[in-house]
Parts: C-alpha cells; structure tokens; sequence
C-alpha cells in the first residue's frame, strides 16, 4: 500500500479574514501589477487597460477605483508583475481587510456585494 506525501509550500497562519459559509468561497488566479506590495485581505480593483490588479484606490481613474476583488495571499510584486489568488466570491470579515487610499468598508461593501462578495461585520 503506498500513502500520499504531502509536499508544503509556506508556512498557514491562520487569520480572521474568512468568514460565514466557507463552502461558497470561489478563488481565481489574476495578475497582480508591477510595483504592488499586498498582504492577504487587500480590496483589489482591475486596470481596464490591462486587466491586471491593484490596491483598489477611491481616487484611482483607471478602473481600479471600483472594488472588484479580495486578494487571498501575499505578494510582493514590487519588481515585476505576479500571480496571485484571489477571491471572487464568498463571505469575508470587513475588520480583516485592507483597503486602498480612500476606502474603507464601507466605501467598498455595496460594490463587492454585486460580485457575491459579502463582507461581515464583527460579532
């Protein structure tokens, strides 16, 4: 009989950001932008020109101002663009997200709603 081996990656600390009926929580990889540093939980907005994602930022005129997505890991991609998962459906704490300039949860729940993204406010 042979057994699986399990090969890990990193290290998982875990974190409050998920929240409610993980079961509905659907992931995709995306593009993250050169020059972007995010943590895990960062309110993504998508660049029209490129469709690559940022810091979703209220001032922001390129299409990233609207919130569109919840980054689900780290990434550094201050020396290149990378790839990343994200979430684009589920529900979230609003306390364990990070927001760009000019948001904050409430700027950005009725946006992330429309994309089945409900954010939970703490209990």
């Amino acid at each position: 009989m042979t057994h699986a081996s399990f090969r890990t990656d990193g290290i998982y600390t875990p974190d409050s950001l998920l929240a409610g009926n993980a079961h509905l929580l659907v992931s995709r990889r995306i593009t993250v932008a050169s020059g972007e540093n995010l943590k895990r939980g960062c309110v993504l907005g998508k660049v029209t020109a490129d469709g690559k994602y940022k810091a979703s930022a209220a001032a922001a005129s390129d299409g990233s101002q609207t919130p569109d997505l919840i980054l689900a890991e780290d990434i550094d991609a201050t020396s290149g663009d990378k790839t990343a998962l994200a979430y684009a459906r589920g529900d979230f704490a609003a306390s364990a997200l990070s927001f760009g300039t000019g948001h904050d949860a409430a700027s950005v729940t009725e946006a992330l709603r429309t994309k089945g993204i409900t954010l939970l406010a703490a209990a």
